[in-house]
């Protein structure tokens, strides 16, 4: 629980800016998401139609239709993630409680700002440890039993939810640009999730692991590991050089490495985040 309460304040943060979103944009456009938001949206703008219903807001059908899934959290997931999920969905339902004007009524502009907005709060709720959307908890129990990827299921719920804003809002092109909303909401959560970092990890197979190493930790202000590996063919001990530079410095290394061995094998990775000190010339390496 003492994790919970520190995740409060991101939790928070993240639940409001993906309320703001969806009411400021895509909500008065008619434009979705997927999940139970998308179905929240299409629900709500079903029952303003109606003749002998009351209106019912996003807020209220986003929060009821989340609530059967955190049972199934609490028995797959654990106490913290259905704490942190029931605050995160409470306090985005408060919020789409409230009537914001739009902010535009161009459905372009809705989708772009709207799905990079919403998939920046979600992915702030997710970085704390909750989520926004029962259908992700859904799609972990069914991939469990019937073996397809969370990420397949989730698609496929979506198609239907997708196809479903079509008809309910009697148009192809804003069920088009639901699609274009779920890609840039996803695209900004992976973002939010993995990171900023501009980092490379740099793996170097070389029969002067010990030179090149030496050169990087000089010139290049930066420690390596030494891996310890035998050679497929060769059959014979050899030394990787393990290192993660800035995307800058990876002609710089090369170089390095070229200058030694002309031979070298590189192999070099994209790092979406770096944790732990980073060791100096001065210091001994990891």
């Amino acid at each position: 629980m003492k994790a919970f309460f520190k995740s409060l304040p991101l939790l928070t943060l993240g639940a409001i800016i993906a309320a703001v979103s969806i009411e400021i944009f895509l909500a008065p456009n008619q434009i979705i998401d997927g999940g139970i938001v998308g179905v929240s949206i299409m629900l709500s703008y079903i029952s303003g139609k109606l003749e002998h219903i009351p209106f019912i807001q996003i807020g209220i059908f986003t929060f009821v239709l989340n609530l059967p899934f955190l049972f199934l959290a609490f028995k797959k997931l654990g106490l913290r993630f259905v704490c942190s999920t029931l605050y995160a969905i409470t306090v985005m339902s408060a919020v789409l409680l409230f009537h914001m004007n739009p902010i535009t009524k161009e459905p372009l502009l809705a989708t772009v700002f709207g799905g990079s907005i919403l998939g920046l709060g979600v992915g702030l709720v997710l970085r704390a440890g909750g989520s926004l959307d029962g259908t992700e908890i859904l799609s972990i129990t069914i991939s469990k039993k019937l073996g397809f990827s969370v990420g397949q299921i989730i698609m496929f719920f979506n198609i239907f939810i997708f196809t479903a804003a079509g008809f309910v809002f009697h148009s192809a092109e804003k069920a088009m640009l639901s699609i274009l909303t779920y890609f840039l909401a996803s695209k900004v959560i992976d973002m939010v999730l993995e990171g900023f970092d501009d980092s490379k990890s740099v793996q170097i197979i070389t029969d002067y692991a010990f030179e090149i190493g030496n050169s990087i930790i000089k010139n290049m202000d930066t420690s390596v590991t030494y891996i310890d590996a035998m050679g497929g063919y060769s059959q014979t001990p050899k030394k990787i050089i393990f290192c993660v530079v800035a995307r800058l410095e990876i002609n710089n290394l090369k170089s390095l490495v070229k200058e030694i061995d002309p031979n070298a094998f590189i192999s070099i990775e994209n790092v979406h985040e770096v944790e732990g000190r980073r060791f100096k010339k001065t210091s001994k390496t990891f």
